[in-house]
């Protein structure tokens, strides 16, 4: 067994040190994914790199229970967990944008355009994966493994026990039904 591995044992078994010294041993792995995340975002800039790999800790920090069973999986949990940060950061900023508890005012449409932030393209994204999840959630494992993990299909086939070719046909499904689901 791994150092890695046996890290996550020790961590499932509510090892918080063990935990810590994962995250320390993965950092610039999550620094990587986090990287990958944020980087069609980078122009509204509602999180960074450090940011959002700190808070991926506090996430797992605060969870009762560890999932994951070795590095592979432990790395697409991480992004999963980052997508969902990033996810909550955006909804945040559109409702703090939108006013919040303030008075409402309206704004011409010109000026609403040019205030378009990649906020609402987070949501577009995280929308069209939740549609990806509901027809096949192992499509939205592969895109999380691939695109911003960083995997190869090998690696992938192997984290999930598939066939490195199912893993590129499951790819190219989930790029046609993402594609078409984002351009509306």
């Amino acid at each position: 067994m791994g150092d890695v591995t046996q890290l996550i044992v020790q961590a499932r078994a509510g090892d918080r040190g063990a935990l810590d010294r994962l995250f320390a041993l993965l950092y610039p792995e999550l620094r990587e994914i986090a990287h990958r995340r944020l980087a069609p975002h980078q122009r509204g800039g509602l999180l960074d790199t450090t940011a959002l790999v700190n808070e991926c800790y506090l996430r797992f920090v605060q969870r009762d229970s560890l999932r994951p069973e070795d590095r592979a999986h432990f790395l697409a949990y991480a992004a999963t967990v980052m997508r969902s940060i990033i996810v909550d950061t955006a909804r945040q900023a559109l409702a703090a944008r939108r006013g919040g508890d303030l008075e409402r005012q309206t704004l011409d449409s010109v000026l609403a355009d040019s205030l378009a932030a990649p906020a609402e393209d987070i949501l577009d994204v995280e929308a069209a994966l939740q549609q990806l999840g509901q027809l096949d959630a192992r499509l939205v494992q592969v895109v999380e493994m691939r695109y911003f993990v960083g995997m190869k299909d090998a690696e992938i086939a192997e984290a999930l026990g598939l066939s490195t070719r199912s893993v590129h046909r499951a790819w190219e499904k989930a790029r046609l039904l993402l594609a078409h689901a984002l351009r509306g």
